[in-house]
């Protein structure tokens, strides 16, 4: 598989489903912040609301300051809470250079990734990384399983899956849209598969925006 968009991209596009939204990371993202809570706690009194306020806040400029150490470009969750509680899962795109080999003329880069990633993932299964289509233009995806850290805040072990996308038009750049949910505190299980599902057809939305000529 190559890629075959034309021109050269500027950004991307998601559409996200009702419930979701999204912080940017390079500018703007305290106004988001603020925008966002607001919006939550605008019918709730303020004396009621303003320690739990404060923790969400917290909790978000932790995970934020980890994705943007990680070249975070945006970082995606849900706000919207469902009858079991508030919905474990989230994702981060980001921004990462990547010094290729030498390749003959239309060689795919996107299989040189996979054989770096296959060192390290499963021979088969969901784990075994695979060349993707995202709007015309090849990428990888992978999934693993991330072990839980008892002394940290998460406790439980993680359901990752990883998309790489090769920004068409700048050789060696390269967007990484990581997601992660626990699942129901089993990231194997049927819930974490549902989130995963989810996500897959977020990024089956993906669009990349182009420069004007």
């Amino acid at each position: 598989m190559t890629a075959t968009r034309p021109g050269v991209a500027s950004g991307y596009t998601l559409v996200l489903p009702p419930g979701w939204c999204r912080i940017p990371l390079r500018g703007g993202t305290s106004a988001a912040i603020r925008k966002l809570l607001d919006e939550r706690f605008r019918h709730l009194p303020r004396d009621t609301v303003a320690p739990f306020r404060i923790e969400i806040e917290r909790r978000l400029n932790e995970q934020i300051t980890q994705a943007r150490r990680n070249g975070g470009v945006d970082f995606y969750f849900p706000v919207e809470i469902a009858e079991s509680g508030p919905v474990p899962a989230s994702f981060v795109v980001s921004e990462v250079r990547l010094a290729l080999p030498d390749m003959a003329a239309g060689a795919d880069p996107a299989s040189l990734v996979v054989a770096a990633l296959a060192v390290d993932a499963g021979a088969d299964g969901e784990s075994a990384p695979r060349i993707v289509d995202i709007d015309g233009a090849c990428g990888v995806r992978s999934a693993d399983v991330v072990p839980g850290d008892p002394d940290a805040e998460t406790a439980y072990a993680a359901r990752r899956v990883r998309y790489m996308l090769p920004v068409p038009g700048t050789p060696g750049r390269w967007l990484v849209v990581v997601f992660a949910t626990p699942g129901a505190a089993d990231p194997t299980g049927r819930y974490a598969g549902l989130l995963v599902e989810l996500f897959d057809a977020i990024m089956g939305t993906f669009r990349w925006t182009e420069e004007e000529r």
